[in-house]
């Protein structure tokens, strides 16, 4: 029986290992041209997927649309709440009550993925998280996201959340094209915040020539994800890659992706014509990404190859035409593991602050028409306590108003008393003081009970003696 058991668990687990790899070997790719939309190449690029902090590309999009709406601008302060603070990591770990403008909160949502600041800018912008939400499948709708849906600002596991590999592209191509003048939020390599150096997660930055950002996301489900930018002269392309089980990996297919892009092919239609696949829920990676390899928590970067042997260049000898010439600018042939192997580079770190901007004075709240109905709901006890409250207060005020004549006379009459007695000399009281202390001390001591002409008991006057004795 043991042995039958062994056999069918032995099974099933590699059962799970051949789905793992299959999953794994079917990870979604796409390559789109940023300018015209035109789809260079794609792989299962309208499957549904978990796309983790990729999230944050779309919460950018509707806080730049709020900006260029003009409902908040960039120095706007927004406060952590205790509810952003709870946020798991990565975060910034800000206290609540804590102010950031939110110029500040969007590069440290682009540098550090913090999910606090994803919650914290959903709040400032929409009021709560869920509103805000709505706002982003709004948005996605308008943008043609057909596979997407969002409940959270930040990617964090909910298996509600979901995108694709197109969608992706759709937001990162909107990102580019509606809003330019912020195009260089995407491609920071590094924030100083005080003492603290925060660097980017983008495993292209500074490895791949002409890598100018986007976003990269990882949770145990989602794999390994990035949305990539390079710009090559005159031409920007942009590449999306889903369920990576590395971040090395992830960062070899990208810039493979990139290299394909950018060498030409024919045009696969546009974004919104690729055809959408059968309704399924999206594919859980946590086996092939994080149980087999034994680890169940892995930092965005973790994965990482640590800095490679300083060579002129490397080569694969089963493919020179594919050699990476590392002190090129431009190397003529790149090979993705290649560059997933160099080392990081080093960025000058754009500083970063938190608290309100420097002489920022912000537009007076709007008062509504009726001020009650922006007035915040208040409890029932609450509206009947106030209500009693200002009972009493006006009753008082009644009562002053009222006792206001009777005040004023009473005042009159004691300052024409006190006016009378000036230069009188004041009376000797203390005679009748003590006239009244005597009738008192005579009203309350008892009687003396000793019958007329008998003599006090031997035994009260000894009994007298001592007490006199010991005060």
């Amino acid at each position: 029986m043991n042995q039958w058991l062994r056999s069918v668990l032995f099974g099933l687990s590699v059962a799970a290992a051949g789905v793992g790899a299959e999953v794994a070997s079917a990870t979604p790719t796409l390559v789109v041209d940023a300018d015209s939309g035109q789809v260079l190449e794609q792989q299962q690029a309208t499957v549904r997927w978990f796309p983790a902090s990729l999230t944050k590309l779309m919460a950018v999009y509707v806080a730049l649309h709020a900006v260029q709406t003009n409902r908040i601008s960039l120095d706007t302060p927004f406060t952590v709440s205790a509810r952003a603070a709870r946020m798991a990591p990565s975060k910034m770990g800000f206290k609540p009550g804590t102010e950031v403008t939110l110029d500040n909160a969007l590069k440290m949502l682009m540098v550090k993925s913090a999910n606090d600041l994803a919650v914290t800018i959903a709040e400032g912008v929409s009021g709560s998280v869920e509103a805000f939400a709505d706002e982003m499948n709004a948005q996605a709708q308008r943008l043609g996201m057909r596979e997407s849906n969002f409940v959270n600002p930040n990617g964090l596991p909910d298996d509600r959340q979901v995108s694709s590999a197109r969608d992706m592209a759709i937001v990162a191509r909107a990102l580019y094209q509606e809003f330019p003048e912020h195009r260089g939020l995407y491609g920071i390599g590094a924030l100083r915040l005080g003492d603290m150096i925060i660097r980017t997660h983008n495993g292209l930055m500074g490895r791949y020539p002409g890598a100018d950002g986007m976003k990269t996301g990882f949770t145990c489900a989602a794999g390994f994800n990035v949305v990539a930018s390079a710009t090559h002269g005159s031409r920007h392309v942009i590449a999306v890659v889903l369920g990576a089980p590395s971040a090395r990996e992830r960062t070899a297919k990208a810039v493979e992706l990139l290299e394909r892009g950018f060498s030409g092919g024919s045009s696969l239609g546009s974004l919104e014509s690729l055809p959408s696949q059968a309704s399924v829920a999206a594919p859980n990676m946590r086996w092939d990404v994080c149980v087999r390899h034994g680890k169940t928590n892995i930092a965005e970067d973790s994965d990482e190859v640590q800095t490679p042997p300083p060579l002129a260049y490397q080569s694969n000898p089963e493919r020179p035409e594919r050699d990476i010439y590392i002190n090129q600018v431009y190397p003529v042939h790149v090979d993705g593991h290649a560059v997933a192997a160099l080392p990081r580079a080093n960025f000058e770190p754009i500083p970063v602050y938190i608290g309100r901007a420097p002489g920022w004075n912000g537009p007076p709240p709007q008062v509504s028409a009726n001020p009650e109905s922006s007035a915040p709901e208040q409890p029932a006890v609450a509206k009947h306590a106030s209500a009693r409250m200002m009972a009493r207060a006006a009753k008082k005020t009644r009562a002053v108003k009222h006792l206001a004549p009777h005040n004023a006379a009473a005042h009159a009459t004691m300052a024409g008393r006190k006016a009378a007695t000036v230069g009188k000399p004041e009376p000797d009281k203390k005679p009748a003081v003590k006239a009244a202390a005597n009738k008192r001390h005579q009203a309350t001591t008892p009687p003396d009970k000793t019958k007329p002409g008998k003599k006090t008991p031997v035994v009260r006057a000894k009994n007298q003696g001592k007490a006199a004795a010991s005060e």
